[in-house]
């Protein structure tokens, strides 16, 4: 079978899909028109739909006409939540929707994953196995993926496989090189309380802004001074919001930041060593500092050497070895971890810079080459196919 051949037919429905998605974007858990789209369009393939009774998001399962009772099933995931962005692009399918934008990219992976739906119910009766396709909401909040894995969507799976189309990686090539890929996410809130006074007199009080400043400062000694110079790790406090008036000691601040690691080891290990700085740090001021910490998705990591070895060969299959290029892990995080952290799974990249396409995603300028949709479409059918080709029988 010609998975490359089928994924050029089905180009022009990719794109057009594309600019659907593209240009009616909804964010995280409000996805409620992309999934009826998305439905629709499933069911015009012939395959019944899941949906989820409290959360947007659905599934379809394509059973193949060799599945039998010890055959395999493979996940396919795209996400399909925008971000936040007013959209700047220009482009005639831009984002109706004022305010929000697919500055991530997640219209292409909707429209590739859709294209694969169509190359793998044309070729059902030859696939030994079933293969799962989820349209997952919500990867924006670094925690959509968790309800799913909660609700049960992995149930019954062996495999699982998941790309992003990334700017940091040169258009049209592949990646799906094994090992670390992206860092995890967790994010924290620290609460400093002390007492106010009048700006006249601080030492009636407790400033609970030079104690947060002191706070901010020594949290980066979790990077410099307990941490392993070689392992990644980045810790940022995104947002402050203290005080009440220009000549009123404040007495409370609130910050907000986030902790982003390529290691499972070092990151059971931050929470402690956060709370610790920040109690002790508080202390020495004469305030109080209390952590709420949250654990989200883990790092990324293809650790599984057969998955590597199918998804490596699938891409090789389609574009020849000059069709891959090795990337530089990278500090962004990807909620598809919950699934790998259940399921054997591998998560690759597609890349879409180039000279006319140079914005970063999460740019309001976001755009991609859509000639480049066709090999994502391709290279998830072609590593359900061979997966459950290898595994049937086993």
């Amino acid at each position: 079978m010609d998975i490359r051949a089928m994924a050029e037919r089905y180009e022009g429905y990719i794109i057009e899909q594309r600019r659907w998605f593209h240009a009616h974007p909804e964010l995280s858990w409000e996805e409620k028109h992309t999934t009826d789209h998305l439905a629709a369009e499933l069911e015009k393939m012939g395959l019944t739909v899941e949906r989820f009774p409290d959360h947007t998001g659905c599934t379809a399962t394509i059973v193949g006409g060799k599945a039998g009772p010890d055959t395999k099933t493979v996940l396919l995931r795209a996400d399909i939540d925008a971000l936040p962005v007013e959209e700047k692009t220009c482009l005639p399918f831009a984002s109706e929707n004022p305010g929000v934008m697919h500055a991530c990219g997640h219209d292409n992976h909707m429209a590739m994953l859709l294209g694969a739906a169509k190359i793998l119910t044309d070729i059902r009766e030859e696939l030994p196995g079933k293969v799962k396709i989820l349209f997952q909401a919500a990867e924006e909040t670094c925690y959509g993926a968790d309800y799913y894995v909660k609700a049960g969507v992995l149930d019954g799976v062996d495999a699982v496989y998941g790309q992003h189309i990334w700017d940091g990686l040169e258009a049209p090539y592949l990646n799906v090189q094994p090992g670390v890929r992206m860092a995890s996410c967790d994010n924290f809130t620290i609460t400093v309380e002390g007492s106010s006074t009048h700006g006249s007199s601080p030492h009636l009080g407790t400033d609970a802004i030079v104690a947060a400043a002191a706070i901010i400062m020594n949290v980066q000694t979790l990077v410099s001074r307990n941490n392993d110079p070689l392992n990644a790790l980045v810790v940022s406090i995104g947002e402050i919001h203290g005080g009440q008036r220009f000549n009123i000691i404040a007495n409370k601040v609130v910050m907000e930041g986030t902790c982003r690691t390529h290691s499972r080891e070092m990151r059971g290990k931050i929470e402690p060593l956060l709370r610790r700085i920040c109690e002790n740090t508080a202390a020495a001021f004469g305030a109080r500092a209390e952590l709420q910490y949250e654990a989200y998705p883990g790092p990324v990591i293809n650790d599984h050497d057969d998955l590597n070895r199918i998804a490596h060969n699938a891409a090789v299959k389609l574009y020849g070895e000059e069709g891959l290029k090795e990337m530089p892990k990278v500090m962004g995080s990807e909620d598809f971890a919950y699934f790998m952290e259940k399921v054997p799974g591998v998560f690759g990249f597609l890349g879409s810079h180039d000279e006319t396409h140079c914005y970063s995603n999460h740019n309001d300028r976001y755009d991609v080459p859509e000639e480049v949709l066709k090999r994502g479409a391709a290279m998830h059918a072609q590593f359900a196919l061979d997966y459950l080709t290898e595994t049937a029988g086993r």
